[in-house]
């Protein structure tokens, strides 16, 4: 099949809205087969009732489901309180080539994350290769609780939690020139990790531009005048290059920045939440499209939403949009609005490029610590990443779960996925 053009999605979309009533889509999988009719193996968790993802190295065709966790590791969490039978467990979070061809996971282990290099070998066994890392900010503690990664040239970057109790959320990278976020507030705010992409924005880059690593997630929200929280999508960028400052932000992000991602829904109060993001490629990377999936922060989950989002277009609200600031109301009250005044040179957030080499910035280590004081209390644009087209591409009726997702994606663009869930008392691979 020859790649789907922008325009052919949208003619592909305009004639589905055509067909459906109201522009919402009750979709449902093209074929659904019982693992007894297969000759499937099983494999099944008492008390775990669903899977979110499956693990899969496609070239190998390996379906990664199990890493044997340690008597002591079991014994040492169930003494923490957490349940042996389903928390005690090591369930895989992390499975990424690396560059040598080795596999680099990482698993829960019985809250007390760890992550190896594996090998595999010509009949398709997965063997330790050394020994067994610290896999704290690489892979969560909790199971359920939701994260992301994505290995870029042999470098990690994860979004999880950095403690047993779930409390201290991070971005990081490791393996190769380790640097994280800062535990505070206006950077993270009880955030829900969703999905993390590469995209090589030096490629062409006729300023000396630097690749890019987006992340995707939601979090509780600083700027809205609020009694409740209330919860915002979040799209946020930080640069390859990025080592982090000399003295202000020592091994930490110098171009972290996050906006808030749209997606209005007619007759919703309340903005809609991201549940799961699509990197559509393009030969140009200007031209590749997110397509993120957005469900209901409140009542039932009677809907789901999937807008879509130009890489290029977020990348400009980062490079060119207005920033958030903190200011005090009376004693205590905080409240974000735009910052309008002069931004110090080079702009807060920026990757290294020809124009800041030109003036002796050639690292982050040499940004000057004006630049990264800004950024490390102000890394909030003001300008909201819209939605191409306005609104959503597609909504569905029914209840929402990742095979419906992208059953409707797949209805949508002829590009077929396949996705594995298992419940308490039936297991389904279903091809979408």
């Amino acid at each position: 099949m020859s790649p789907l053009t922008p325009a052919a999605l949208l003619w592909g979309l305009v004639l589905l809205l055509m067909l459906s009533d109201s522009g919402a889509l009750e979709v449902g999988p093209r074929e659904t087969v019982r693992f007894q009719e297969e000759h499937i193996r099983q494999f099944r968790e008492e008390g775990v009732q669903n899977y979110s993802t499956m693990l899969l190295q496609e070239d190998k065709g390996l379906l990664l489901v199990y890493w044997e966790v340690k008597n002591a590791d079991k014994v040492e969490c169930t003494n923490k309180g957490k349940q042996p039978d389903t928390e005690c467990q090591n369930y895989i979070r992390v499975l990424q080539e690396a560059r040598d061809g080795r596999v680099y996971v990482c698993g829960t282990n019985a809250y007390s994350p760890s992550c190896a290099y594996m090998q595999s070998s010509e009949d398709g066994q997965l063997k330790l290769d050394g020994a067994k890392e610290d896999g704290k900010g690489k892979c969560p503690f909790d199971p359920l609780q939701r994260y992301s990664s994505v290995m870029v040239d042999g470098s990690l970057y994860s979004a999880t939690s950095n403690n047993f109790l779930g409390s201290e959320p991070v971005v990081m990278r490791s393996l190769a020139n380790p640097v994280r976020t800062e535990f505070k507030i206006s950077w993270l705010n009880e955030p829900s990790f969703v999905s993390m992409y590469h995209v090589p924005e030096s490629v062409g880059s006729a300023d000396g531009d630097d690749d890019k690593v987006y992340l995707f997630f939601s979090e509780s929200a600083v700027e809205f005048d609020s009694y409740s929280k209330l919860t915002v999508s979040r799209v946020a960028r930080v640069c390859k290059g990025d080592v982090g400052g000399l003295r202000t932000l020592q091994k930490k992000w110098t171009s972290f920045l996050k906006a808030r991602l749209d997606c209005p829904v007619l007759d919703s109060r309340l903005p809609h939440v991201v549940q799961d993001v699509f990197l559509l490629r393009h030969e140009n990377w200007r031209d590749s499209v997110f397509y993120a999936v957005f469900t209901p922060q409140e009542g039932p989950v009677g809907h789901s939403a999937v807008c879509a989002y130009s890489v290029f277009e977020i990348g400009d609200v980062f490079s060119h949009g207005k920033f958030k600031t903190p200011v005090t109301v009376a004693t205590s009250f905080v409240k974000w609005v735009m910052y309008s005044e002069d931004l110090p040179e080079p702009r807060p957030g920026a990757c290294i490029d020809d124009a800041a080499r030109t003036h002796g910035v050639k690292r982050s280590l040499d940004l000057p610590d004006k630049t990264l004081r800004f950024v490390q209390d102000q890394p909030l644009m003001d300008q909201a990443v819209e939605p191409l087209g306005g609104g959503p591409q597609l909504v569905e009726r029914g209840p929402s779960s990742p095979a419906s997702w992208w059953t409707a994606w797949r209805r949508w663009t002829g590009r077929p996925t396949t996705s594995c869930s298992s419940g308490r008392r039936t297991d389904f691979c279903t091809k979408l």
